[in-house]
């Protein structure tokens, strides 16, 4: 395995990679185009990576990074909520992503994740923050509180207490402008029969 020393050193420095990545990786070293597939095996039955999905892999036994699978992609929902440090319970990773891929819980090493598909008009309003070793991108907060809306989740009323308190009100109305029209619509309601008093 000559060159399993240099696959290592360079993707063992991402949070993901697919096997294309690998495969180009390695066809610019010179090695055939089949010779990915022996590295991907011998790595998986050593216990260097692990599977995050169908051509998806990582070096971290980390479910936090599985995001990295379904670019572009942020975390949003109730994990920006603890992310961000509104929600202090300990919740799975939740992937949002504009791409055509299938809707639901999924498992990594054990521990579930959930994939949520978003409109492509809608994925905008996140940051990136450092976690672990990495920066990840995590929904800002008042993209949580659309996003609450736009996905039908609801979250206790003492989170939802302290996301309404963290909102800065001018970030919203800018972020609310971007949405679709019935988005819009479904937002101002919210904010005048409920936000408001709750």
């Amino acid at each position: 395995m000559k060159y399993m020393k240099y696959v290592i050193t360079h993707f063992s420095s991402k949070q993901a990679f697919n096997a294309n990545e690998l495969k180009i990786f390695l066809k610019n070293r010179g090695v055939s185009n089949s010779y990915y597939k022996i590295v991907i095996q011998n790595l998986l039955k050593s216990g260097r990576i692990f599977k995050i999905t169908r051509g998806s892999y990582t070096f971290h036994e980390e479910a936090q990074y599985v995001g990295y699978a379904f670019k572009p992609f942020y975390y949003g929902l109730e994990d920006a909520l603890s992310l961000r440090g509104i929600w202090e319970q300990e919740t799975n990773p939740v992937v949002i992503t504009p791409r055509k891929v299938r809707n639901g819980i999924r498992q990594f090493e054990g521990r579930n994740y959930l994939i949520r598909r978003i409109e492509r008009a809608m994925f905008f309003g996140f940051t990136y923050i450092r976690y672990g070793d990495f920066y990840i991108p995590v929904s800002d907060i008042e993209k949580i509180f659309i996003d609450l809306l736009y996905f039908n989740v609801r979250v206790p009323a003492d989170v939802f207490m302290a996301l309404k308190r963290a909102i800065d009100d001018a970030k919203l109305k800018d972020y609310t402008d971007r949405c679709p029209v019935y988005l819009k619509n479904r937002l101002a309601h919210f904010i005048d029969t409920e936000f408001n008093v709750v």
